[in-house]
């Protein structure tokens, strides 16, 4: 099976504190995976990295469809076809939805005509027809705001999605609504890292594969039983299984920035 994105012994650090070491990933195209991790494990710093986000030093491989991605600046990467939807979507007042994915589709390489017709057929699919003329995520709920950027993906048919903790903040019922969301995504052409801290989402979403992340490596891959066993025993019960020691003390995040929960959120 073909590879969406394949990372090979990637690592990562910022202002001299390694946050990434080693780590190996694969996600065919057509399948979901998920990537589960406490706090600091470097979830969103994979993100930040794979989408080309500056201040780290970084060494290692990561492509896209066998394509290069460190080699390239971050709207190569989107051209290319990997795409991220956010924590926390930026609210843009005055700038409708469909203004917004013409412009973007034009981006991708689709006329105003194919756009158009993209954005009317995935609208209906995700039950977006009410939002298209509405400012970009004013005035929405976290869960319409999380299933309007899996909308725009969809619009936009990126080869590789990475949702990174598109459940956080979420009630229960928007939790249920975005897990449909990330079902309805599903393609023989496109990959879904599926990013979170917590089992819930997965009780909605049938992911191919879950990959555990502890401090900075995925530690650990396999199917619904490592959602159990985090379900129930948490992040510990793995670090006991694995004969990972528990760090002695937290290290202290930086405050939040205008576009991330943590501007290297590790």
């Amino acid at each position: 099976m073909t590879a969406a994105l394949k990372v090979r012994n990637l690592s990562a650090s910022v202002e001299g504190k390694q946050i990434l070491e080693g780590l190996n990933l694969e996600v065919p195209l057509g399948e979901i995976h998920a990537l589960m991790g406490p706090n600091g494990s470097g979830k969103s710093t994979l993100c930040h990295v794979l989408t080309g986000k500056s201040g780290y030093e970084v060494s290692g491989s990561a492509s896209l469809n066998g394509d290069d991605l460190l080699a390239l600046d971050v709207d190569e990467r989107a051209r290319l076809g990997l795409l991220q939807s956010f924590q926390y979507p930026t609210e843009v007042p005055g700038v409708r939805l469909r203004e917004f994915l013409v412009e973007a589709a034009e981006e991708r390489g689709l006329s105003a005509d194919e756009g158009r017709e993209r954005i009317a057929v995935e609208a209906d699919r995700f039950k977006m027809e009410k939002f298209l003329d509405r400012s970009l995520n004013d005035d929405l709920s976290g869960g319409e705001k999380k299933r309007s950027e899996i909308f725009q993906m969809a619009v936009l048919g990126p080869k590789m999605a990475l949702l990174d903790e598109i459940d956080s903040g979420l009630d229960i019922d928007a939790v249920k609504q975005v897990a449909e969301a990330v079902e309805e995504m599903r393609s023989p052409d496109l990959g879904v890292l599926l990013i979170t801290h917590y089992s819930r989402i997965l009780r909605y979403v049938t992911p191919d594969r879950i990959h555990i992340m502890i401090e900075g490596k995925i530690v650990d891959s396999g199917g619904s039983e490592l959602a159990e066993e985090l379900e129930d025993g948490g992040y510990d019960a793995v670090r006991e299984r694995l004969g990972i020691a528990k760090p002695k003390a937290e290290s202290m995040q930086k405050p939040a920035d205008f576009f991330t929960d943590t501007p290297f959120d590790v």
